[in-house]
């Protein structure tokens, strides 16, 4: 870790840090990043932060795409659920969190838990296990239990479900034209499957519900899924996250401070990766003081947090 990231993380020391391709260089140099994240974190906080990367499998592979990477790229989701064994999406969870654990990381967005509703959907396509929703709730199942089994966080996505849409949320708005019947019959059965396998973070997609809530809301910034579905009537007591916030439904809708505020108030207890890092905290910091996001709010989210921190601590 360098001095600038350093100074950086004691100015706004963030609950998480996201790796993409260009953070990925070598063996050595992850496994000491994030060694250097855990000591500066419990120095600065108590806590480790959370450490965490996009490794699914397949096309979304941040470590495994990189040929310096000795692992196994366990492949497409698509074709480990073509076959119909859970045991294949369990050993998925077992080797991805088994390296991941080896280089330091504590979490990974992974599985997809997207039903392939929509045949022409080209964002989830060869990353969902299928088209079913209770086969892919049983791979979703095993692959948490996976991953929890070498000491990885799972993180469900992208609720309340990607699967149905044609747009795709990192170039504008997608929609879903799903009524609350038929998400409940179809998309939030694997959801289900991996919260009540023990999963603590469910990504909350860009996603727009108009038969549902009408006009142009993003999930990730809805308190009716976010609050009344995923943490009322599914009772998920884990911590909600969502989408990266630089995506195109978002960013180019919303300021980072309009979005990262509104998420807040929906129910979202950790913003991923601002489109402007600065602007969304000290937006937050302003509604807080403003008492636009309550203590009551604010105190939910770092209890969920909290929770899965320290439960990871003692582990």
């Amino acid at each position: 870790m360098g001095e600038l990231t350093s100074e950086a993380f004691r100015q706004y020391p963030v609950g998480g840090i996201v790796y993409m391709e260009n953070h990925i260089l070598s063996e050595e140099q992850l496994t000491a990043m994030n060694k250097s994240f855990r000591e500066l974190g419990q120095e600065t906080l108590g806590v480790s932060p959370f450490l965490a990367v996009d490794e699914e499998g397949g096309t979304v592979t941040r470590i495994a795409g990189n040929q310096t990477f000795p692992v196994e790229n366990v492949g497409n989701m698509e074709n480990v659920g073509a076959s119909r064994d859970s045991d294949q999406a369990y050993r998925v969870g077992q080797t991805l969190g088994a390296y991941l654990k080896g280089y330091g990381f504590n979490m990974d967005f992974a599985p997809v838990a997207d039903v392939l509703v929509n045949s022409e959907n080209t964002v989830v396509k060869e990353r969902a296990f299928g088209s079913d929703p209770n086969l892919v709730a049983s791979m979703v199942e095993a692959e948490v239990r996976g991953l929890k089994d070498e000491k990885i966080e799972a993180v469900l996505k992208h609720f309340p479900g990607h699967g149905a849409t044609a747009e795709d949320s990192h170039n504008g708005y997608a929609y879903a034209q799903r009524s609350l019947e038929e998400l409940r019959e179809t998309e939030l059965v694997p959801f289900q499957a991996g919260i009540d396998a023990g999963a603590d973070f469910v990504m909350v997609g860009h996603i727009c519900f108009p038969l549902i809530e009408g006009g142009q809301v993003p999930a990730s910034l809805s308190p009716w899924a976010v609050t009344e579905l995923l943490k009322g009537e599914m009772g998920f007591e884990g911590v909600a996250v969502t989408d990266a916030m630089n995506m195109g439904a978002i960013a180019d809708n919303y300021s980072s401070a309009e979005a990262a505020v509104q998420a807040i108030q929906a129910g979202i207890d950790m913003i991923l990766m601002p489109a402007d890092f600065e602007a969304a905290y000290n937006g937050v910091l302003q509604a807080v003081n403003s008492q636009e996001i309550s203590q009551e709010r604010l105190h939910d989210a770092l209890r969920r947090i909290l929770t899965v921190k320290l439960k990871m601590q003692n582990r």
